[in-house]
């Protein structure tokens, strides 16, 4: 990381922004930019964006909204003045009727008119506010993508898109699960409180070292599993509702914004 950013590390989302743009950083982006708002990416063609409107409408925990673009607009004035879409985001998943067909670090060459961006909050946002609490973030320790899992939890249906919740986990010792779960209620932009602790079976994830993206993290003894609704949840809806045309994030590879992390905590 020091030889992409420099010694004195990374000091604002413009930086980020700028070496992720020149193609200099294509990977997960947790742990960069401390302080800055992080999103998930869903962009698909005004058709669809109606429907996909209300399923994060009616799913907020897994996919609270933070902005949409108007068609074709590859800016988002609203999270910061020089953003691109197209070129911001260090790798991208291309999909075709469901399927990812390709994982490029620009789509410049695929940006049409009717597309409308969708930027959804991340769980990497409240983790400044858990490490501020004197918490330690296992995947961030061990320089890993956070572990993600698909469950059994349904997501409520907006035209074609349903599908399971897509959770993210962090393990924590019982006697500091209390404190993750008040720290992070208090930020619902990004998902807020968790939607589950402990038994991973109980919402249908068979293996914890085999997560369905991110990277396994180590649980040592007498720690807890500690489960968030995921801003990849749109992806496993994506797969079924099977749109023509879609370009989302790929999993942990973030859109940095202007906006603080201090600006979403409720009080």
């Amino acid at each position: 990381m020091v030889a992409v950013f420099g010694a004195d590390g990374v000091k604002s989302a413009a930086h980020v922004r700028s070496v992720i743009r020149q193609g200099r950083w294509t990977q997960h982006t947790s742990g960069l930019a401390d302080g800055y708002v992080q999103g998930n990416v869903v962009i698909l063609p005004a058709a669809e964006a109606g429907d996909f409107l209300q399923y994060c409408q009616r799913n907020p925990k897994p996919c609270p909204l933070l902005a949409v673009s108007e068609p074709g607009q590859a800016g988002l004035p609203a999270l910061g003045a020089d953003i691109d879409i197209c070129t911001d985001v260090p790798r991208y998943r291309v999909w075709q009727d469901g399927q990812v067909v390709s994982q490029p670090t620009d789509i410049s060459d695929l940006w049409r008119k009717d597309l409308v961006t969708f930027v959804i909050g991340c769980s990497f946002s409240f983790e400044e506010a858990l490490m501020q609490g004197g918490l330690r973030i296992r995947h961030i320790d061990q320089g890993r993508n956070v572990p993600m899992y698909r469950t059994n939890i349904a997501t409520e249906a907006a035209g074609p898109f349903q599908g399971p919740m897509v959770v993210s986990m962090r393990p924590f010792k019982a006697a500091d699960v209390q404190r993750a779960v008040e720290i992070t209620a208090r930020f619902p932009n990004v998902h807020g409180a968790p939607v589950h602790l402990g038994n991973p079976a109980e919402i249908g994830i068979a293996d914890l070292t085999k997560p369905d993206y991110g990277d396994a993290v180590d649980l040592q003894p007498g720690e807890i599993p500690v489960f968030w609704a995921c801003g990849v949840t749109p992806q496993a809806a994506i797969t079924q509702a099977r749109p023509a045309f879609c370009i989302t994030h790929a999993p942990g590879a973030m859109l940095i914004t202007d906006l603080l992390n201090h600006q979403l905590a409720t009080s």
